[in-house]
């Protein structure tokens, strides 16, 4: 059976665009080409890393941490069957690549409130944790998905709070994002 959907991050394989397949033939529109097999396994293998990384990152504690990401690249490197070595883990390291290395540690450091209507990315190496809305605004006033009591409550929830400066008056808010330092 002809492969009737697309899936978009391809890209890492070198696809430049995602096919829109005709659902009634099963095939590529016109004038775009299928994607090879190359590019296929590509995106398979970054959405289950993707998908690997989302569902194993509450595991490794302390959460929001350097240590936490270290300790999830090792458990990653010990699965594919690499040694404990320095010299191991650095070949790991290097067959992932700088690219899919940041979009990993990304996803690691990053959560989704969709009832909040908000993004946080957390990632310890910088100098502050970033809020901004998931979409549109809900509701009919944009700015209130960014009041600082709703990113509060998101950076409760996700445990965050203890680690970050708590005093609001040294949050920014940006035109499309909160700021809030680490402690």
């Amino acid at each position: 059976m002809p492969l009737q959907f697309a899936v978009g991050a391809g890209r890492m394989a070198g696809m430049s665009d995602t096919p829109h397949l005709d659902p009634e033939l099963g095939q590529a529109s016109p004038g775009i080409e299928r994607p090879s097999a190359l590019a296929l396994q590509a995106t398979l293998v970054d959405f289950a890393l993707a998908e690997l990384v989302r569902q194993q990152r509450q595991s490794f504690q302390p959460l929001w941490s350097r240590e936490s990401w270290a300790k999830l690249l090792i458990w990653l490197a010990l699965n594919c069957g690499c040694g404990t070595d320095t010299t191991s883990l650095e070949a790991f390291a290097a067959a992932i690549g700088p690219s899919q290395m940041a979009r990993l540690r990304r996803q690691f450091f990053e959560r989704q409130l969709e009832d909040l209507n908000l993004m946080i990315l957390a990632d310890p190496a910088e100098q502050q944790v970033l809020v901004w809305p998931l979409g549109p605004a809900i509701g009919a006033d944009g700015a209130a998905d960014l009041a600082f009591d709703r990113v509060a409550a998101a950076l409760e929830r996700v445990g965050l709070s203890q680690q970050l400066v708590a005093e609001q008056g040294r949050w920014q808010s940006l035109e499309a994002l909160v700021s809030v330092p680490w402690s």
